[in-house]
């Protein structure tokens, strides 16, 4: 029952896909930027989609698991302050410029503002580098989710397989625009049932009051702040959600919106969303220590899954599992529509390998690179155990430490290619330096301060960014206009 369930659901996105393949029009702006026709509600569902992935579900349930209630206030609240902020003065500054100048990736931003190949390149490595884990995490919560959720009867390389088989499916058959609406679709979907999920599994634990009795009885740490989470960590943990600013997937998103004005619901509601999810995930985690104690290590990825299994009836059991699938694919059909659009646009038609690209070659292209994209991390998926939770902030730490490029590129005339290849390069020395020091230490901070790596290479990248600029010649003020009036 839960897997034709599951099953159902997904052959229903494959249909939304195949549906909005009609509406595509045989270029490549169309199929990489949906044509710049999103609206305001499309975009607000499909950037929180794109945004909130598993990480949001079975990562955060599995750190609040872990840690505490206080998990809420290290991402959610943090989110719903600083991912607003970003969308209004960085988002709408680069939905105007690639509007004006017909951009489709954030290489093409970089590469236009400062006029240089090498730096361009150099942000694609990085970027590449970073989304991989991000991408992974997704990858690996499929296979968790139909694992757990079938009482182990399936396999976690056929979750995996399957998640990565639909999204193929709809996003090189819809391009942008099929991966906005199926995100409507996926992110109203998870948002709904995982509200229905907590209101279910807490009354059958006998509401909210009974079960923080229960989890006070055997782990009061786990309600209160105490030594868990120290208060450096949870201030530096407000730069995390900055690197939605420099996220490929989003970026795209933004270059979607059919104008400015479109940005309104995103930045008004997106804390709203936040809340809706995150509030039954951190919640749920903690109440998986009643029924679950002692989950140690990436078992704790599944702790959700795990109370959906034992709370719920087949039927809704199967719902449920299919909204933590919605969240998954929500994330992982933008990001890898991202790679192929960047290895599309930004290597091989940027470098003319093969001549001029006609707009029809273009989209075979980008359709070859995310089924290529998408196989590898399959791969990947199936040798990879770690903590969900821990992959996604090394993915966020290094997005959100380059953010001053981008706010360099549309607010400081005197930037220039040397300042920003210096932060870029910053950021990967660092980045390298602290995640050997830190991979499988869930609590790492810089020299046990409480200090996040990410406080210490977003200042090495707004310092190298400051003297290389600074050191180097100031752009032409023809180049500087077309970025900043």
């Amino acid at each position: 029952m839960t897997l034709t369930i599951i099953l159902g659901y997904l052959l229903a996105v494959l249909l939304i896909g195949a549906w909005s393949s009609r509406r595509l029009a045989a270029t490549g702006e169309d199929f990489f930027v949906a044509g710049r026709t999103i609206g305001p509600f499309v975009l607000l569902m499909t950037l929180f989609g794109t945004h909130m992935t598993s990480f949001a579900l079975l990562g955060a349930s599995a750190e609040s698991y872990r840690v505490g209630i206080g998990v809420f206030s290290l991402m959610a609240s943090s989110s719903a302050l600083m991912v607003p902020i970003v969308f209004f003065f960085v988002g709408t500054r680069v939905w105007a410029v690639g509007s004006r100048l017909g951009l489709l990736t954030q290489v093409q931003f970089v590469r236009a503002r400062w006029g240089s190949d090498g730096v361009g390149l150099l942000l694609f490595v990085v970027l590449v580098v970073l989304l991989a884990p991000y991408l992974l995490i997704g990858v690996m919560g499929g296979g968790i989710t139909l694992q757990q959720i079938t009482d182990g009867a399936a396999p976690p390389w056929l979750g995996s397989l399957l998640i990565c088989g639909v999204v193929i499916g709809y996003v090189t058959s819809g391009g942008l625009r099929g991966t906005a609406w199926v995100n409507t679709f996926q992110t109203g979907m998870f948002m709904v049932l995982g509200a229905v999920t907590a209101i279910l599994i807490v009354t059958k634990l006998g509401g909210v009051g009974a079960a923080l009795d229960r989890v006070a009885a055997s782990r009061p740490d786990l309600l209160i702040r105490g030594d868990a989470i120290d208060p450096l960590r949870l201030l530096s943990y407000t730069l995390i959600p900055l690197s939605v600013g420099t996220f490929p997937h989003i970026f795209s998103h933004w270059l979607s919106a059919r104008q400015a004005a479109t940005f309104k619901a995103p930045i008004v509601l997106y804390p709203v969303c936040i809340a809706v999810v995150w509030i039954p995930s951190v919640l749920l985690g903690v109440f998986g220590n009643i029924d679950f104690p002692g989950l140690e290590g990436p078992a704790s990825n599944s702790v959700l899954i795990r109370m959906i299994a034992l709370y719920t009836p087949d039927l809704l059991a199967g719902l449920l599992g299919a909204g933590v699938f919605a969240a998954i694919m929500s994330s992982l059909d933008s990001q890898s529509l991202s790679l192929g659009t960047m290895f599309t646009q930004d290597i091989v038609r940027h470098y003319r390998w093969g001549g001029e690209l006609s707009e029809s070659r273009q989209i075979l292209l980008g359709r070859l690179f995310v089924v290529g994209v998408v196989a590898a991390v399959f791969l990947v998926s199936l040798v990879a155990e770690r903590s969900i939770f821990a992959l996604s902030v090394w993915s966020f730490t290094g997005f959100a430490s380059l953010l001053p490029v981008v706010i360099a590129a549309l607010y400081w005339r005197r930037s220039t290619a040397t300042g920003a290849a210096a932060a870029i390069v910053t950021v990967i020395v660092l980045w390298i330096w602290f995640f050997v020091r830190g991979v499988g230490q869930p609590d790492y901070s810089v020299g046990g301060t409480g200090v996040m790596p990410v406080a210490v290479i977003f200042a090495g990248s707004v310092a190298a960014l400051a003297i290389g600029s600074l050191l180097s010649k100031p752009p032409g003020t023809e180049r500087v206009a077309r970025f900043i009036p």
